[in-house]
């Protein structure tokens, strides 16, 4: 299959809300584009559109209230000032939650994981996060790890926008691509981690 389509298939909801970190929603969604993969970007449902921290704007394609854990494979939930945001409406902590008990693939980046912390799917889990709100994460039950990106089972958390290459390649092989060397092409990772 061409590398560019590793993905094809698959389905990934990403969580906004006002004051996105930029880079940590538009990598991803486009990295996974890229690889073939339908991304669906889910508002709480006030707003068409959301802007990010340094004022980029994204379209919401789906208020949550519209869609259900089944219609997806994975969720993405950027940082920035928008987790504390988004944990304030039920729904998409309900969201989470349901996405992560159904195993499918949760992952979350900066201050991403304080969603993580309010659907309390995190006991037990070794996750990373933007060291200020590491406190959290380990008064949810985490066992905290300074690493770029963390796999527990189907959750994947990471530190910072310098983390997004890991981070995204980390949930291409979660969904079920092939992570190579990019010198040589080998096959560095290959499939779910919790299989």
């Amino acid at each position: 299959m061409p590398l560019d389509k590793r993905l094809k298939g698959k389905r990934v909801a990403i969580l906004a809300e006002d004051l996105y970190e930029d880079l940590e929603l538009w990598y991803p969604l486009l990295r996974l584009r890229e690889e073939g993969a339908e991304t669906v970007v889910v508002g709480p449902g006030e707003a068409a559109e959301h802007h990010g921290k340094y004022g980029y704007p994204v379209t919401v394609d789906k208020a949550v209230r519209d869609v259900d854990v089944e219609q997806f494979d994975g969720v993405i939930i950027p940082g920035g000032y928008a987790p504390d945001r988004l944990r304030r409406h039920g729904a998409m902590v309900k969201f989470v939650r349901e996405m992560a008990h159904h195993r499918k693939v949760v992952a979350a980046i900066c201050h991403g994981p304080w969603m993580l912390a309010s659907a309390e799917v995190v006991a037990g889990k070794t996750v990373t996060c933007f060291f200020s709100i590491k406190d959290d994460l380990v008064h949810a039950g985490a066992t905290y790890q300074d690493a770029e990106v963390v796999v527990d089972g189907n959750l994947i958390t990471s530190r910072q926008p310098a983390d997004l290459p890991a981070f995204c390649d980390a949930i291409i092989a979660a969904l079920g691509g092939e992570v190579r060397c990019p010198t040589c092409q080998m096959v560095l990772y290959r499939g779910q981690p919790w299989d």
